[in-house]
């Protein structure tokens, strides 16, 4: 095997960072614009770091409204939804953990039987679910409106937490299966010869050892239910069962935009996923290493 001369591994590095700030500069935009007023920001939109700082649009968003502090002193409307953001906090973290405990629960059961029960239909679920990924949502959201509304789970958790899991389900499978292929199943037969059933088997063996599997799963689950509009927009009109995208979503009006309350608040609901990220790093990587290569 050849070994990269200096100036690939130059050139590799080179690339690395590119991707790394290409990334990062959103991230970078929000945190300046959260810190700024929107007099100084729209003064000059070119410059990269502002002349003054302030904490005053967190202010507004963690006191609901009440207290405005020296940028908003004059302001003489703010948005009604900022007085839900903690009920909005609440609700994004009841459903995204909901839906994230149900997918991986009924993903993992459903990946471990295409992976181990070698019978025809099993093939033909896992063609489903890779079918499945590329119906857009919207395209669904119109019978699922009217399928909720019969059934009154319309403005309730409940109705987006059962939506966003059945969307999100086959994720979970076919981000699942691939690992529990790589898992010998040498073990499982051993833990059957000691008395276990196939099931027994695999609560005591194939989930243990699959923990950075469905860590992966489970982060990637939790990050895509946090930041869903269209389904939790749809499905409730309601200001008590708001979640934090749909918050985020009304400070873009058809008179004006909150561009420095909308980068605080953005910021503020990014915390829960590079939270959640940082604490399942190894076992991300490890889950996502370990399902792209069978064997």
């Amino acid at each position: 095997m050849l070994r990269p001369t200096f100036l690939g591994r130059l050139a590799l590095h080179g690339a690395n960072l590119a991707v790394i700030l290409f990334l990062l500069f959103p991230i970078f935009a929000v945190v300046i614009g959260s810190v700024q007023s929107e007099r100084t920001l729209q003064a000059d939109t070119r410059a990269i770091l502002p002349p003054e700082y302030t904490f005053d649009n967190f202010r507004v968003i963690l006191t609901q409204g009440e207290q405005k502090g020296r940028v908003f002193e004059q302001a003489t409307y703010l948005p009604d939804n900022i007085k839900a953001f903690y009920s909005a906090f609440l609700n994004s973290l009841i459903v995204a953990v909901s839906v994230t405990v149900l997918t991986l629960v009924l993903g993992s059961l459903s990946a471990y039987t295409i992976a181990r029960l070698r019978v025809p239909w099993t093939a033909w679920f896992l063609q489903i679910n890779i079918v499945a990924r590329f119906v857009p949502i919207i395209v669904l959201m119109i019978p699922l409106y009217v399928m909720f509304r019969s059934g009154g789970m319309l403005n309730s958790l409940w109705g987006v937490i059962i939506a966003q899991t059945g969307f999100l389900l086959p994720y979970a499978i076919l981000i699942l299966a691939p690992y529990f292929e790589t898992i010998s199943f040498e073990l499982e037969e051993a833990a059957r010869i000691d008395g276990c059933s196939r099931f027994g088997a695999f609560l005591r063996i194939v989930l243990p050892l699959s923990t950075p599997g469905l860590s992966s799963c489970g982060a990637i689950i939790f990050i895509i239910s946090w930041q869903d509009l269209l389904i939790t927009m749809i499905l409730n009109s309601r200001r008590e069962f708001m979640t934090l995208p749909v918050i985020i979503s009304s400070l873009v009006g058809d008179v004006h935009v909150f561009f420095n309350l909308l980068m605080a608040i953005c910021l503020l609901a990014l915390l829960p996923s590079v939270v959640l990220v940082m604490l399942l790093q190894k076992y991300v990587v490890q889950g996502l290493s370990a399902g792209a290569v069978k064997g």
